[in-house]
């Protein structure tokens, strides 16, 4: 598979976004679920993106990433230089969703995540989003400390604007290598950040990336030209989606969610796709 980097790491420029093997209502046994990484896996793909709330409620905190560590260490020394990349900042009341930025609870969080992943060193950890009741830097501040402790080797901001993103670098420094933010045909108002960390040379992982993609495979009246360019090509408006993603920017690292070994294969093909020059004005919209 092509290849991309995360700072000082090279991953397969298609990762895998585990959170619906855990979270949909619908979601696979474990075996089934196991057997979506491995297939991942075999594919080429070397980023896997889970977190520690990915759960149906607050009784399966956890859920996700023990699911990930499962599948990573059953397949054995192949998953070697697999980038498993968590979240912390979210927390679940049942099953509502609520936030904690504060050090002391990031600090927590992220020795449980150790745990679950059974991992002396998180490869990746991501402040999933903003908390409003503890001040930014406050947050940034705790993620700095995880890295310069050794608990953390790279950390990642989630849902960020661009002034959180340079208040992470200034406080975070080096460690800092990837944003994550909501980023779609379908929803583009991270546009100017993803031009920013393209400037800066950090990685951006959109979550969410098919945006309005339905099951039928269109993108309806939000982007009708995906679907047009798919037929034209004889591919699913999937894996042109995830090929304009790559398109964007050399650090674009698209984390399509899957839980179905068919929808991995074909979002991996993406990487191999080449939009021409008029696909791509047509799927920018000029």
């Amino acid at each position: 598979m092509q290849q991309r980097r995360i700072g000082t790491v090279t991953v397969g420029a298609i990762g895998l976004g585990a959170m619906p093997l855990s979270t949909k209502d619908s979601r696979p046994p474990a075996e089934d679920a196991v057997a979506v990484v491995h297939a991942a896996l075999d594919a080429g793909v070397t980023l896997i993106d889970t977190a520690d709330a990915y759960a149906r409620d607050e009784a399966e905190f956890g859920h996700n990433e023990t699911l990930v560590a499962d599948a990573v260490r059953s397949y054995g020394s192949g998953a070697s230089d697999v980038l498993v990349a968590t979240k912390g900042g979210h927390t679940r009341r049942g099953t509502d969703w609520e936030l904690d930025g504060s050090p002391a609870y990031l600090r927590r969080a992220c020795e449980s995540s150790l745990r679950r992943l059974g991992v002396e060193t998180i490869g990746l950890y991501q402040f999933h989003r903003p908390d409003p009741a503890t001040p930014w830097e406050e947050s940034m501040g705790a993620l700095r400390q995880l890295a310069d402790d050794g608990l953390v080797r790279m950390v990642g901001i989630s849902n960020a604007d661009i002034a959180q993103i340079d208040v992470a670098r200034s406080i975070v420094g080096d460690a800092l290598v990837s944003v994550q933010n909501q980023f779609s045909p379908g929803w583009r108002h991270s546009a100017d950040e993803l031009a920013h960390c393209a400037g800066h040379g950090l990685a951006f992982l959109p979550w969410s990336p098919f945006g309005g993609v339905t099951a039928a495979g269109s993108l309806g009246s939000t982007a009708p030209a995906f679907a047009e360019v798919a037929d034209e090509l004889g591919v699913s408006v999937y894996r042109v989606t995830l090929a304009w993603h790559l398109a964007q920017s050399d650090t674009v690292v698209p984390i399509p969610g899957a839980s179905r070994i068919t929808s991995v294969k074909d979002s991996v093909a993406a990487a191999e796709l080449t939009l021409s020059p008029d696909h791509l004005a047509r799927l920018n919209g000029s």
